[in-house]
């Protein structure tokens, strides 16, 4: 993913990189779920070196940050995106 940050946002509000990256949440979440290797899913649906020393955390930062969205994030995410959606 070329817009990819190092790390995915950790605060507790919804913020626009949120929105961007939903898809990608729902995958990593999906992903494991299913019990993929994070080395497998971080190349193949982020896009990132795994060589990188940094690719493990950028994948688990993200994995964190979707399942805030889906757990103590969700009623900020319902909101935020609603909103989004009304205008």
């Amino acid at each position: 993913m070329s817009n990819l940050e190092p790390r995915a946002p950790t605060q507790k509000k919804v913020v626009d990189y949120d929105q961007q990256h939903l898809a990608l949440y729902a995958e990593l979440i999906s992903a494991d779920d299913a019990g993929r290797s994070w080395i497998r899913v971080a190349h193949e649906t982020m896009g990132l070196d795994v060589s990188n020393p940094d690719a493990e955390a950028c994948w688990a930062s993200h994995l964190e940050r979707a399942r805030w969205i889906i757990g103590d994030g969700l009623e900020a995410a319902i909101l935020a995106f609603g909103r989004r959606l009304l205008s």
